[in-house]
């Protein structure tokens, strides 16, 4: 019993020293998100290194925390386009099937930079001994892009996921979260915990997406997991992983659903800390 206390009282002189934490963010309202929460964990007297591409919308360098770049194969411009035309496309009016063609492809150039860019952080080799000699303890990251959950394998370092969802209903089967259509509404389908039952239909037909949406997401980073670690994995196997989900969600906002243990809500991190005019 003494030996168990003792080995307590150490843990928590070490959480309290403050541990090196490495972060593999995602461009965009993500990072935005997930900026705040690292000034807090600096504020704490935790070591926080950055890792992301030298070129990017939203990530810039703060007093808060170590930036590592790693280069790109295309330009500024070229990914301020791109996400404009996503943008535009996404707000256009037309036919189902013409916005979704669009859509798709648009999402597929986006994709494809994100990939290359993934793949030019895990085969920079001065970076990635960098980062192997530093010994952090944890991996910050947004499980919507994968490359830092491939990183975190790498390093085996536990990770920590900071999300808002991911694509194809992953978020709650790769930490096999109980999910059922009959109660549980599918993505885009505008439906509540409360279902009759055509609308239990509509959302088990919804369902059927997820195939297609998960092999389009992940299935390049499945590829490319699986040539840089030198063996064969999924993205379910890679999201399986995750010691800690913070969802980006709130019971009043979104509504009721299963949860696991290791899943925390953490809506208010997306508020804006503003004074409402009169």
């Amino acid at each position: 019993q003494a030996t168990t206390t003792l080995v307590l009282l150490l843990s928590m002189l070490h959480v309290a020293a403050g541990g090196k934490l490495l972060v593999v963010p995602v461009d965009g309202s993500h990072w935005l998100s997930m900026r705040e929460v690292l000034d807090k964990l600096s504020q704490k007297g935790h070591q926080i290194v950055v890792v992301a591409p030298e070129i990017s919308m939203h990530i810039k360098p703060s007093e808060n925390f170590v930036m590592k770049l790693h280069p790109v194969n295309f330009t500024q411009e070229e990914l301020e386009e791109n996400f404009q035309t996503f943008l535009q496309d996404m707000l256009e009016e037309g036919t189902f099937l013409e916005r979704f063609l669009k859509i798709y492809q648009q999402m597929k150039r986006l994709s494809d930079m994100a990939i290359s860019s993934c793949a030019r952080l895990l085969y920079n080799k001065e970076l990635m001994q960098h980062l192997q000699e530093t010994n952090f303890d944890a991996i910050l990251t947004d499980p919507v892009l994968l490359c830092g959950q491939i990183l975190a394998e790498h390093f085996s370092i536990p990770s920590v996921f900071f999300l808002r969802g991911a694509p194809c209903g992953l978020d709650y089967e790769a930490p096999q979260c109980p999910s059922p259509p009959s109660y549980v509404p599918r993505a885009f389908t505008s439906l509540s915990d409360r279902m009759d039952f055509l609308q239990r239909v509509k959302n088990f037909i919804f369902e059927f997406q997820n195939y297609f949406l998960c092999n389009f997401a992940f299935q390049p980073y499945a590829k490319l997991a699986s040539e840089f670690l030198h063996r064969e994995v999924t993205a379910l196997d890679l999201l399986r992983q995750g010691s800690i989900w913070l969802m980006r969600m709130d019971f009043v906002l979104d509504y009721p659903k299963p949860l696991m243990p290791n899943m925390i809500f953490i809506g208010g991190v997306n508020c804006a800390h503003k004074k409402l005019p009169q």
